[in-house]
């Protein structure tokens, strides 16, 4: 009887391992009140292709329209229907990094900041006495990072500010699933032309904020790879050798066999 309370319990036990919840701490290696430096914080600088809306504001309303592209008509879709919405037009950095800036001509920004543009086209409409009290705002239009794997909603997300954090990205995705590995978490960006891949582990605070992808740039794309028991169930039925299910119905045979026998 005691062999056969024991052979009937195995299935428990497997179904009790298999559930085990895999831990999701973040920054395990830091302590409460601890402060970590980050290294090298980056700002996102245009790069060719990116698009740009540049704003010129002054009193003269004459003025505005003359250095500001046209604002257009453009459909957004939404739940209840189509309705109109007004939309600025923007500048492609081309290839060489320039954009063609209305009376003032060619201005190369690539390389540069929001902040470092404005003052720049404010500076060249001052010295050129074409207006007085310009206030120049500069904002991304087409800038993205794209955020991939286990996460609870991957996409595509638009940078609306100068600092985008891996950590900003994550959470614009909806956080790492249970499922994701939070030592392996991978960034892709394109350097001088080539692909570089970067490997973070949240986990650890320290090399987190030591990473040189903590501060994202445009067209980056995040991965975050499943762990061991994502790829299990990511077979065909979830039913190979390693999985909890094989040896859970294995488990169950070999209980209903052994009933059997001792009867």
């Amino acid at each position: 009887m005691k062999i056969r309370n024991i052979l009937f319990l195995l299935p428990l036990l497997f179904l009790l391992g298999s559930c085990a919840a895999p831990k999701v701490a973040y920054f395990t290696d830091m302590k409460q009140g601890a402060a970590e430096q980050v290294l090298n914080p980056l700002e996102i600088r245009v790069r060719p292709e990116d698009k740009i809306s540049i704003l010129v504001n002054s009193k003269d309303p004459l003025l505005m329209d003359l250095f500001n592209l046209p604002i257009i008509s453009r459909q957004i879709g939404s739940s209840s229907g189509t309705s109109n919405s007004q939309g600025i037009s923007g500048y492609t950095v081309n290839k060489d990094g320039n954009i063609d800036f209305p009376v003032l001509g060619k201005i190369h920004v690539e390389g540069m900041t929001r902040e470092e543009i404005a003052a720049h086209i404010k500076d060249k409409l001052m010295s050129q006495n074409l207006v007085k009290d310009p206030v120049v705002t500069v904002e991304f239009m087409n800038l993205t990072v794209s955020v991939l794997g286990e996460v609870a909603h991957p996409g595509r997300f638009n940078i609306d500010k100068d600092r985008l954090t891996l950590l900003d990205a994550l959470s614009m995705a909806g956080d790492l699933t249970i499922h994701g590995k939070r030592e392996n978490v991978l960034v892709q960006r394109e350097e001088n032309g080539k692909k570089t891949l970067y490997q973070v582990n949240l986990n650890s605070g320290y090399d987190l904020y030591a990473s040189p992808v903590y501060y994202l740039q445009q067209n980056d794309i995040v991965y975050v790879e499943p762990n061991s028991m994502r790829a299990r169930q990511a077979t065909v039925n979830g039913n190979n050798v390693r999985s909890a299910s094989f040896w859970m119905s294995l488990a169950s045979l070999l209980t209903t066999i052994t009933v059997l026998i001792v009867k």
